[in-house]
Formats: C-alpha cells, sequence, structure tokens
C-alpha cells in the first residue's frame, strides 16, 4: 500500500504522519531538504509512535501529545520495521518537500525544469495572447515553415520561465530552426508562386543572415540577454510571417456547397477605421502631437480561418456601411450601431477549432473540453461579429465589436467566459491604445479596406445548378466556354 502523508500540527517541530500497512510514523519536517546524511541526523528525530489497535481508544489530544514522549526505545523499534518501509517515507517526505518549497534540487537548466512545467503546460499559455502570435499561428503554411514556427515560438514561452532563464535551450531551438531552414531551402522556395520567387528568395535570406535573422538571434541569447532575445526574435517571426504568407496564396480547404453564396476572404486584409470624437473632445496627443478629434485603428482580417465572417465584414467596408456608424461601449466592448438595415450577410457562427484544416459552422467549441480556436477571443483587441438577434447559430449581418480582454474579468487559465462562442475574424494591430479612449456616442468616420481587395471574392448573380459559383470561377467559365 502506497503511505499517505498527514500534516500534524503538534508542539514545537512541524511535523509529518507517514501512514502505512495499518501503522502510523511521526517525522519531524525539517529546512534542509532530502534524507538525513548520517546516522547522527538520524537520531535527531524527535519523537515517533506505532499507532496500534489499542491507541485508537485513546482520545487524539491525549494521542497526539503521547506521541511527544515515546523513549527511545521505541524509535529504535520504529526504525527496525524494514528498510524498506522507511525508504518509502523518505521518499514521499522529499516529494511532499519538492513541492511545497521553491528549492531546486539540481544544477543548470534543470534546476528550472520544474518552473518550466508550470509555465509552459499550463492552460494560460496554449492560447496566444496577441494578435500578432494568433495570426502567424493561423497562417496555412507548409510543414517546414510550421516547424521552423515552433521552434521560434517557443523561445516566446521559455522567456516567461521567472528567475533564470534556459538559455541553453532558446539556442538549441534557434540551431533546430536553422538546420531545417538550409536543409529544406529548396522545398521552401518552390512552394512560392513563381511571380513571388523574388521576393520569397529575399525574405528567406534575410531570415538566414539577415540583421533580423536567425544568426542575429543565436549572437542575443549567447549574450544571456533576455530584452535582446525578445527584439531580435519578434524580428525573425516577423520575416518568416511575410514568408509564410507568400506560400498561402488562397484557402487550404473547400467550403460547403450551401455557403458559397456568402462574400469570402480568402486570405489576409487590412482595414484602416478612423474613430472621430463629438461634442468637441479629443484624443490625447501621442509623443508630443497636437490632441485632435480623429484617430486610426488598423485591423487585420484573417480569411484563412474565418473566411466567410472576414468576407462579410470586408464587402460592408468596401459598401461604405460603416462610416458614420455610432459606437456603444462597456466595460468588456467596444460595439458597432446594430441598426444597419440593408447591409450584410446573416453569415452563420464560424469558428475553427485549433489543430483543425477547416472552421466549424453553427457550433460554438467546449473550452471545458479543451478545445480552443486558432483565432481566439481571449485577445486584447479581438474583432468579432455579434451573435443574430434571432438564432445564435448565426452571426449579425453588420454588428461588430472590439473585445477589451481583461485577464481579472476571465476564467480558468485566463480564457475569457465567452471563448468559442463568438466568431472572430481578426486583430487590432495598431492603435490598441485607443480602444479605452473611445465613449459611447464616438463614430466611426470611415472605414477602409487597405489591402486584399484582390483576396475578396463576391458571389455573382448568376446561379448554375441552382447553386452560386465564384465570380472567378464565372469569369473561367465564360472565357473557356465562350457558347
Amino acid at each position: 500500500m502506497a503511505p499517505l502523508l498527514v500534516p500534524l500540527a503538534a508542539g514545537r517541530t512541524p511535523s509529518l504522519v507517514a501512514h502505512w500497512m495499518g501503522s502510523s510514523l511521526l517525522l519531524p519536517v525539517g529546512r534542509r531538504m532530502g534524507p538525513p546524511r548520517s546516522q547522527k541526523n538520524k537520531a535527531r528525530i524527535r519523537s515517533c509512535a506505532i499507532c496500534t489497535e489499542n491507541s485508537r481508544k485513546c482520545s487524539d489530544t491525549k494521542k497526539f501529545s503521547d506521541l511527544h514522549q515515546i523513549s527511545w526505545s521505541s524509535i529504535l523499534s520504529v526504525l527496525n520495521v524494514g528498510r524498506k518501509q522507511i525508504s518509502r517515507a523518505i521518499a514521499v517526505i522529499l516529494m511532499f518537500m519538492q513541492i511545497t518549497l521553491p528549492l531546486p534540487m539540481s544544477y543548470g537548466d534543470l534546476e528550472f525544469l520544474y518552473y518550466a512545467n508550470a509555465v509552459l503546460y499550463s492552460p494560460d499559455t496554449k492560447v496566444p495572447r496577441t494578435g500578432e502570435l494568433a495570426l502567424r499561428k493561423a497562417i496555412p503554411a507548409n510543414r517546414n515553415m510550421k516547424a521552423i514556427q515552433d521552434s521560434l515560438e517557443d523561445i516566446s514561452y521559455l522567456l516567461r520561465i521567472p528567475q533564470r532563464k534556459p538559455y541553453g535551450t532558446m539556442e538549441s531551438d534557434v540551431k533546430k530552426a536553422l538546420k531545417i531552414a538550409t536543409e529544406e531551402k529548396d522545398l521552401i522556395l518552390t512552394s512560392i508562386p513563381g511571380e513571388l520567387k523574388e521576393k520569397g528568395s529575399a525574405l528567406y535570406s534575410s531570415l538566414i543572415d539577415g540583421k533580423g535573422g536567425l544568426q542575429t538571434l543565436i549572437a542575443s541569447i549567447k549574450e544571456n540577454d533576455p530584452d535582446r532575445v525578445s527584439v531580435a526574435l519578434a524580428s525573425s517571426l516577423d520575416t518568416l510571417a511575410q514568408l509564410e504568407l507568400l506560400q498561402a496564396p488562397g484557402l487550404s480547404f473547400l467550403l460547403p456547397e450551401q455557403y458559397l453564396k456568402y462574400p469570402r476572404l480568402t486570405g489576409r486584409g487590412t482595414v484602416e477605421i478612423t474613430i472621430e470624437k463629438v461634442d468637441g473632445n479629443t484624443f490625447p496627443p501621442i509623443a508630443g502631437s497636437e490632441p485632435k478629434s480623429t484617430a486610426t485603428i488598423q485591423v487585420i482580417l484573417d480569411g484563412y480561418s474565418a473566411p466567410l465572417t472576414s468576407g462579410n465584414f470586408a464587402k460592408l467596408v468596401t459598401d461604405g456601411a460603416y462610416d458614420g456608424a455610432k459606437l456603444k461601449c462597456d466595460s468588456q466592448a467596444i460595439l458597432s450601431d446594430n441598426e444597419l438595415v440593408n447591409y450584410g450577410y446573416a453569415v452563420p457562427l464560424e469558428v475553427m477549432p485549433s489543430g483543425q484544416f477547416e472552421p466549424l459552422y453553427k457550433t460554438t467549441l467546449s473550452v471545458q473540453d479543451g478545445e480552443l480556436p486558432v483565432l481566439p477571443l481571449s485577445v486584447y483587441g479581438a474583432v468579432a461579429m455579434a451573435h443574430n438577434m434571432d438564432s445564435e447559430e448565426y452571426s449579425s449581418p453588420s454588428q461588430f465589436f472590439f473585445y477589451l480582454y481583461d485577464k481579472r474579468n476571465s476564467g480558468l487559465g485566463g480564457l475569457s467566459f465567452d471563448e468559442g462562442q463568438f466568431s472572430v475574424f481578426g486583430y487590432t494591430v495598431r492603435g490598441k491604445e485607443i480602444l479605452p479612449q473611445i465613449k459611447t456616442g464616438d463614430i466611426i468616420k470611415s472605414a477602409k479596406l487597405v489591402q486584399g481587395q484582390d483576396r475578396l471574392i463576391l458571389p455573382e448573380a448568376t446561379t448554375i445548378s441552382g447553386g452560386y459559383i465564384e465570380r472567378s470561377y464565372y469569369i473561367w467559365i465564360v472565357q473557356k466556354f465562350p457558347n
């Protein structure tokens, strides 16, 4: 039977009672970790006793007080119960003390293994905490690029480890990424479309030997400077993301036929939203500039993970639907006006689970069961569509919101209570500091799709075999078969 360790507050010495085989051994808990190193130290055990069947008839108070008055002959009799039982008790004590005392039991990087595990495998680190990280993870690049990205993203988590940083592990991760990048160069570059080959080659060279490339990152790690490592890592990841985007010319999955009637974004898009203060108020000045009544927010739309939702939003922007729309604020969100008439599509709820290759429709995720989205809501500045007023299986045709994530108002693992319940389709990447300054009554002066027009596919009004077809496919068919 495995021993059971029970704390006992008796006398001046903190004690533990280890139970096994119907007996109880009272052992003191000292400050030193590990077993006594000599027979002399073993003799420091002040009191112990075997609790027999007869002792159970005594009162609890008398039993615990008598434990400190046992003779040395009783101590010797207990120690003779067997070396195996004593070893078990010591092992249990070691495990208990290692959990409760913040003292390393070995040296080098291994001494922080337990801290690393606590950080790397807690629920809080399974979800990207910035829009930039979430957008990088959502790019459907080839497996070689994803292997490089995974190695570099691990360093971001390692930098969170308190006390001493495991720089040796960081260096190994970068060298692993560098090895993949050099050995798989041909496969990486051949996956880029021909018209983008020149740009891809330049980005590849920058990733390997550029000023913010992998070689620079290794040099920063060797200096054991976490700030320089963080800057160099951000530069390498940014270059890597640009290279991955060249490898992803469109969606990596086929949309269900019934959803081809909706607008869709088959990649990334960038929207600039200009917010205007009302009643003569202004935004605080930035970097010594004059206070202004307007401020601009930049949002990246992710059509790779939410093609229908981001496509509908992009079409609304190009139609000017949000120009002049009023904003409403509460403690956790900034919502657009929900009274836009004759605009937008009632797009089904669209959430792509992490580890999957296509979104789920009309289905929410169960975070309690470990389901997490590729585009999490638990990020400050996340952009999502509100629910449809008639059914939560659909999103609102036009009402969207900026989510003001606050860990203090979140659940287990720092996740929002609404995680996996809304169609998140993008993130605020510039102007996040403006969001808390927006007040109810402020308006969207203008919203413009500045990048991604070529990725926006609008449904063609013509119907073939009872279903809508993409405009690009329709044009191709007309050109191929003019009659």
